[in-house]
């Protein structure tokens, strides 16, 4: 009986390692409180940075044997170990002024509050130049251009 299951049992082992190949680039987000960024894609290789940041967005841009070459908004690259990475999209708000986030996708929609820029929240559907955003439960709608991790990576 145990002959019979064994390539079953395969079929779903191998089913975890085919999930984490997709293509890139595209977005993830950062799972953990702690993640190291090292110069190489491997625990051998040093650590260039260090993200305390949980859902943070990142681009994902090459995928080798479990690590991932990320790039932070900020253009930094390097390479992360897989299993730190969430595929929840997020968005970081960018500029250098408050960001109105609006109850609709329109400049003259009712204003719900402002939102600095370096906040992360949930990434949720983008159209006509707009991005819906969940920052700790408030929701609302900001301008695409104010927020890195929207679009196609």
């Amino acid at each position: 009986m145990l002959r019979r299951l064994l390539p079953l049992l395969a079929l779903f082992a191998a089913v975890p390692a085919a999930a984490q190949e997709r293509d890139t680039p595209y977005w993830a987000s950062i799972r953990a409180e702690v993640v190291n960024m090292r110069v190489g894609p491997s625990e051998n290789y040093p650590i260039d940075w260090v993200y305390k940041r949980k859902g943070l967005p990142l681009k994902v841009v090459r995928v080798m044997q479990g690590w991932r070459l990320v790039v932070d908004p900020d253009g930094t690259q390097g390479w992360v170990f897989a299993a730190l990475l969430s595929p929840e999209r997020t968005a970081l708000v960018t500029g250098d002024r408050l960001a109105p986030i609006r109850a609709e996708p329109s400049a003259s929609a009712e204003l719900r509050w402002n939102a600095e820029p370096g906040v992360v929240g949930k990434l949720g559907d983008c159209e006509g130049g707009w991005c819906e955003i969940d920052v700790d439960g408030r929701r609302g709608w900001i301008e695409a251009e104010r927020v890195w991790g929207d679009g196609d990576p």
